[in-house]
C-alpha cells in the first residue's frame, strides 16, 4: 500500500498550489456569485459542498483505477517495470511544471474542450448546488499533480489503495482550497507562480521514490536502503559478524510491525527448503507486503493473520535479502554454506 502520510503532505504542500489556477478559480468564481445575507454561511457552506463533492469524485474514481489494476497479476518485474514508467510520468509532469521544454506539456493530459466548457459553465449557477457539482466535475480537469496521484492509485492493483491513494491527497488539498474560497482571483496566480517550482520537485522526490522501489523489486544492489545504510541500522543487519555462533537453521520466523520486520533467526543453510512464517502483528502499511525479490517471493499479509512460505535458499550467495514492497523497511538472511 502506498504511503498515505507522504501522499497527504503532496497534497497539503503541492496539490492544491499545483491546482489552484483550475479547480480553485472555479471555486472562487462560484462563491463570489453566492447571496450575501449571512457572509459565513454564503462562504463556507459553497466550500464544504465542492470538498466534500470533490473527495467523494476522486475516491470513487481512485477506487475504479486500483480495481482496473487488479486485474493484472503482476510479477516482481512487471511491478518494478510498471512503477519505472510511472515515475518516468512523474518526471515529465515536473519538467513541465518547470517549462523546461514545450515537448513535456504532452505528459499533462488536457480533456476534451467541450468538457472544459461543460464544467466551468456551471460557475454560473447561485445554488449551492453548484459548488457541490462542480468539485465532483474536477475530476474531469485534473491537474498535474492529480494525475501523478492516478497513476499512482492504478499501480497499486487494488481497490481500496486506489481509493485511499487518490482519497488522501484531495483531504491534503483541502487547507489551500478552503483559504482559496476567501482569497481574491489574483491570489491564486501569485501562489501558482510562486509554487510551481517547489511542486515540481515534489514529483520528482516521489518518483525517486518509486524507482528506489523498482530497484527494490528488481532485487537491485543499489537502493536508498544501502545508499543510507547506516540510517536503516534499526530495522536492518549492518554486521553479519554479529551473527557468528549462531545455529542456522531451515525455520525460522519473521514478525512484522509497523516500523519494520524482526526475524527469531536470520541464519539459514544454503541449498535447502526453508519454511518461513509471518506473524503480522502491527504491521498496518508497507510492511504487510513482504517480498524476496531474488526469488521472485511475494506474500501479503494482513493484520493480525500470519502466512508460511517455503523456499530453496540460495547457493551462490552468502546473504539473502527481504524488504516490503516499497522499499522502505527490510532486512536480510546470513547463508550458511557451512551444512551444520
Amino acid at each position: 500500500m502506498p504511503n498515505l502520510w507522504i501522499i497527504f503532505t503532496t497534497g497539503l504542500i503541492a496539490g492544491g498550489l499545483t491546482c489552484a489556477a483550475v479547480q480553485g478559480g472555479l471555486l472562487a468564481t462560484t462563491i463570489a456569485q453566492q447571496k450575501n445575507d449571512d457572509p459565513k454561511r454564503a462562504n463556507v457552506i459553497p466550500i464544504l459542498a465542492f470538498l466534500v463533492a470533490k473527495l467523494i469524485a476522486y475516491s470513487i474514481l481512485g477506487f475504479f483505477l486500483g480495481w482496473l489494476g487488479s486485474f493484472f497479476q503482476f510479477t516482481l518485474s512487471l511491478q518494478a517495470t510498471l512503477l519505472v514508467f510511472v515515475a518516468i510520468f512523474m518526471v515529465g509532469t515536473a519538467l513541465s511544471f518547470l517549462n523546461v521544454h514545450p515537448i513535456f506539456r504532452y505528459f499533462i493530459i488536457q480533456p476534451p474542450r467541450i468538457l472544459t466548457k461543460v464544467v466551468r459553465a456551471q460557475t454560473k449557477s447561485a445554488h449551492v448546488f453548484a459548488p457541490a457539482l462542480l468539485g465532483a466535475s474536477t475530476v474531469f480537469i485534473p491537474c498535474g499533480t492529480t494525475q501523478a496521484m492516478m497513476a499512482l492509485a492504478v499501480s497499486s492493483s487494488n481497490p481500496t489503495s486506489g481509493m485511499l491513494t487518490l482519497g488522501m491527497f484531495v483531504v491534503g488539498t483541502f487547507p489551500i482550497f478552503f483559504f482559496l474560497g476567501y482569497s481574491i482571483e489574483w491570489l491564486k496566480d501569485t501562489l501558482r507562480q510562486r509554487f510551481a517550482t517547489f511542486a515540481a520537485y515534489t514529483i520528482v522526490a516521489l518518483a525517486v521514490w518509486n524507482i528506489n522501489g523498482a530497484a527494490v523489486l528488481w532485487g537491485s544492489p543499489v537502493t536508498l536502503r544501502s545508499v543510507f545504510s547506516n540510517v536503516y541500522c534499526t530495522i536492518t543487519f549492518c554486521d553479519s559478524s554479529t551473527f557468528t555462533g549462531i545455529r542456522p537453521s531451515t525455520q525460522t520466523t519473521i514478525r512484522i510491525q509497523t516500523k519494520g520486520y524482526v526475524v527469531d533467526n536470520p541464519v539459514i543453510l544454503a541449498g535447502v527448503p526453508i519454511t518461513l512464517k509471518l506473524i503480522n502483528e502491527d504491521g498496518k502499511g508497507c510492511t504487510q507486503a513482504f517480498t524476496i525479490p531474488k526469488l521472485g517471493i511475494q506474500q501479503i499479509v494482513p493484520l493480525g493473520q500470519s502466512r508460511t512460505i517455503t523456499f530453496i535458499s540460495p547457493t551462490d550467495a552468502s546473504e539473502l535479502a527481504f524488504s516490503c514492497s516499497m522499499g522502505m523497511y527490510g532486512g536480510k538472511f546470513i547463508i550458511d554454506r557451512g551444512g551444520s
